[in-house]
């Protein structure tokens, strides 16, 4: 056995079964070895970044890492924008980076580079394999170091001739410690300052934003009058119809500052407290309330629903089953619109039609707030989302879902100018005959530009060339002709009838799917 036999086998036996990669002469006899461990799946992404966003993906929804194939330092460099918003969202996830053989780093061949300071700054471990006995043993070690404490990427860079020496050995799986009990005096006094409190925020992420972390939180706003959030950008929340609803913290800074105004206390769970995503000139960047020190109830790394049910036991709220006015949504199926295409109205057909327990990839960005707002009622699904900023995550996300769990239907919301980042996904969506159906909110701009443009002031000095670098047009994509020289089947949508009918049509059959909505 080779050391790459054994790093594959390794990682079967540590739960990782799927590897999404875009391969190297470094990594052949990784790629040779896929057929003496069947049990591992070898997903071709036809760009780094489709392979790094489509493993974050499919570890939110497998709650379990993948793992990522790259060839050298370049094509982990492809890789880095969707590996920054997997670290966003505390995605486990193992890296595997090809690199030369230790014996040929010092020849300066084109190809060699410093992956490690490459890799460092997003990854929570990092090794480089020494030998093929050893590759087994690091590859468990890797998986484990992705999930433990607060989940993160882990990167093993794995030299050519580590991979095709003999003497490879499959290493067992390293046993993980569970979630970390929050202490019973962090309980009482978080429960302390919500009784004392006049205005009590609380902004929850991670954990929290799943079904019963949702019904925790509903039960201690009934007790004690706290106001709920979401964070902003949270990795997968559980919604629709039976579940409660929390709204977000806003994007924009007034927002939040409007959202938190009159707040005395304001707790923390799994979440950092809160700030703009930009700097904005005259504004401030820690949206704390001013003389308001923010009380952590959990980490990541901390058992965060149980201490949300502790903490309503703490206050003395009721079961979630004896509020008087139920929490939690109900299904509501709003009318298809007829006439003009606009996000709203097709937002109005997303949650008409969405599937019970679909999976919601969302990279909408400016077009997407009706059908977030208006899914809230839609039957029971999940969302995931971009986390961190980086544009481009969207098809990749739907990518890694449709892999984790190939029997929901996966619906990508994707805008324009993103989905022009990671648009080779649909080629592998098409490869692996994905359930996935994208639809393209083509408004033929980078819309979120023109907005920020006025938010950091500097619309007055924007001009036709300034304006020209947010637009989208000439030439007009044609998303559909891209979708189906992918193998994806692709329909265009101008009205509100064409989309009604178009969106109809992929929620009843199986996709890969592609609709562009002209709005």
């Amino acid at each position: 056995m080779n050391g790459a036999q054994s790093l594959i086998a390794s990682l079967v036996n540590s739960d990782v079964e799927v590897c999404f990669s875009n391969p190297g002469t470094s990594e052949m006899h990784f790629v040779a070895a896929l057929d003496s461990v069947p049990e591992m799946r070898g997903i071709l992404c036809l760009f780094e970044g489709v392979a790094s966003g489509a493993a974050d993906g499919y570890a939110r929804m497998a709650e379990k890492p993948a793992s990522a194939l790259f060839h050298l330092g370049p094509g982990m460099g492809n890789a880095i924008a969707n590996l920054h918003n997997a670290q966003k969202a505390f995605t486990p996830l193992v890296n595997i980076v090809g690199e030369h053989a230790t014996y040929h780093r010092k020849f300066e061949a084109p190809l060699t580079s410093n992956i490690e300071g490459y890799a460092e700054p997003f990854s929570k471990w990092l090794r480089v394999s020494e030998a093929s006995a050893d590759v087994g043993a690091d590859a468990a070690d890797a998986i484990a170091a992705s999930q433990s404490d607060i989940p993160g990427v882990a990167t093993l860079l794995l030299p050519a001739n580590t991979a095709w020496d003999p003497g490879g050995r499959v290493a067992d799986k390293v046993p993980l410690a569970g979630p970390r009990t929050v202490d019973s005096q962090v309980i009482k006094d978080a429960g302390r300052r919500l009784e004392k409190a006049n205005r009590a925020v609380m902004l929850i992420n991670g954990s929290a934003v799943r079904e019963r972390g949702l019904e925790a939180v509903a039960r201690i706003r009934e007790k004690t009058g706290a106001t709920i959030y979401l964070s902003t950008f949270h990795a997968r929340a559980e919604r629709g119809a039976g579940r409660v609803n929390i709204s977000k913290l806003p994007y924009f800074p007034d927002q939040i500052y409007a959202a938190l105004d009159g707040c005395d206390e304001l707790i923390l769970v799994g979440q950092d407290r809160p700030v703009t995503f930009f700097a904005y000139p005259g504004k401030n960047s820690d949206c704390t309330p001013e003389g308001v020190e923010p009380f952590k109830l959990s980490t990541l790394a901390d058992d965060q629903i149980g201490a949300l049910e502790a903490l309503a036991d703490e206050v003395g709220a009721p079961a979630i089953d004896r509020i008087a006015e139920d929490p939690r949504s109900r299904l509501i199926v709003p009318e298809l619109q007829t006439g003009e295409l606009t996000p709203r109205t097709a937002g109005h057909a997303v949650a008409a039609m969405l599937p019970e327990n679909c999976i919601i990839a969302d990279e909408s960005t400016t077009a997407g707030g009706a059908s977030y707002a208006l899914t809230a009622n839609s039957p029971q699904h999940d969302l995931i989302a971009l986390t961190g900023g980086a544009i481009g995550g969207g098809i990749p996300l739907a990518i890694g879902a449709a892999v984790a769990c190939p029997d929901r239907k996966v619906v990508n919301l994707q805008a324009d100018g993103a989905g022009m980042y990671t648009i080779q996904g649909l080629w592998t969506i098409a490869r692996e005959q994905l359930d996935v159906t994208t639809v393209i909110w083509n408004n033929r701009a980078y819309n979120i530009l023109n907005m920020e443009l006025h938010n950091v002031g500097a619309a007055n000095d924007a001009g036709p060339k300034a304006l020209s670098m947010f637009d989208l047009s000439n030439p007009d994509i044609d998303f559909c002709a891209l979708a189906q020289g992918m193998g994806v089947e692709a329909m265009r949508a101008t009205t509100s009838e064409e989309f009604n009918d178009q969106f109809a049509y992929c929620m009843v059959n199986k996709g890969p799917h592609l609709i562009e909505a002209i709005i």
